[in-house]
């Protein structure tokens, strides 16, 4: 049995930019401090997601580089690999968002964009064109972020048949008025979005973990859910909170994910 210990740091909205590399920093030595191999962030956590009706500074590649060289310090010394949710100023300086890999040396492994930008975003964000797979500690990991993975299981497939065992998916869901309020993970009344993370696991036969920001009334909340599609564990809605667990990276065949036949037409063999 090979067991990895992760963490999904559900935090607060940052009230500044600086704040949320204070707030990554104090999670990371927590999770240090719980012997965790990897701790996982939400989307764009630093320096902040670009929700449409806050108002953030304009992205700052020099900012972000400082933010990612100290959060890079903090593992190192707390021996702990980050996902970080992030954003980096493309070349039209438009944000993209992004996870920045950093292993327990403290080392950057790499940066993964987020590919598929959802309609609402197309006037803050641009898209990503590439897909890489990491290697932190005994694990091998894909990032989806957001809107890719509850909409486009081929993104977590595509990590899955790459070898991941664990597909991370940084996410920002907020409550909006009128929706319902969640108290229990895969509510038939809530949409669809945590029956899909359910699917992204068992489909691939890999480890699916999901992270949101601890906001009010949280329509999504942050859980980890094992290979056959069943929830391991979740954070309760809208709680500050590391969460905590232990998974079976043996279990992560991706068996699933490698029989995909890639023939499709009416003469394709069944």
């Amino acid at each position: 049995m090979a067991l990895f210990r992760l963490a999904l740091a559900t935090l607060p909205y940052p009230a500044t930019p600086e704040e949320s590399v204070q707030r990554a920093i104090r999670a990371l030595k927590d999770a240090g401090a719980a012997k965790t191999d990897l701790i996982v962030f939400p989307e764009c956590y630093v320096p902040g997601y670009r929700r449409p009706d806050l108002t953030l500074p304009p992205p700052d590649q020099a900012f972000l580089e400082d933010a990612w060289r100290a959060i890079a310090d903090a593992a190192g010394e707390a021996r702990v690999g980050v996902v970080l949710g992030s954003e980096r100023v493309g070349t039209d300086a438009r944000p993209i968002p992004c996870a920045v890999v950093i292993d327990a040396n403290g080392q950057l492994l790499g940066v993964q964009d987020k590919v598929q930008i959802p309609p609402e975003e197309e006037g803050t964000y641009v898209g990503g064109c590439d897909r890489q797979i990491f290697q932190l500690g005994d694990a091998v990991i894909g990032v989806v972020i957001c809107h890719e993975g509850w909409r486009y299981p081929e993104t977590v497939r595509w990590a899955a048949r790459q070898g991941a065992q664990l597909v991370l998916h940084p996410h920002y869901s907020w409550h909006e008025s009128g929706a319902f309020v969640p108290h229990t993970f895969g509510d038939p009344r809530n949409s669809f979005h945590e029956k899909a993370a359910l699917c992204r696991a068992a489909e691939n036969t890999c480890w699916f973990a999901t992270v949101n920001y601890a906001t009010p009334d949280a329509p999504t909340t942050s859980a980890v859910v094992d290979p056959d599609g069943v929830v391991q564990v979740w954070q309760p809605y809208g709680v500050e909170g590391l969460l905590v667990t232990d998974i079976d990276l043996s279990r992560a065949t991706g068996l699933l994910a490698k029989r995909l036949r890639n023939t499709v037409g009416r003469d394709a063999p069944m």
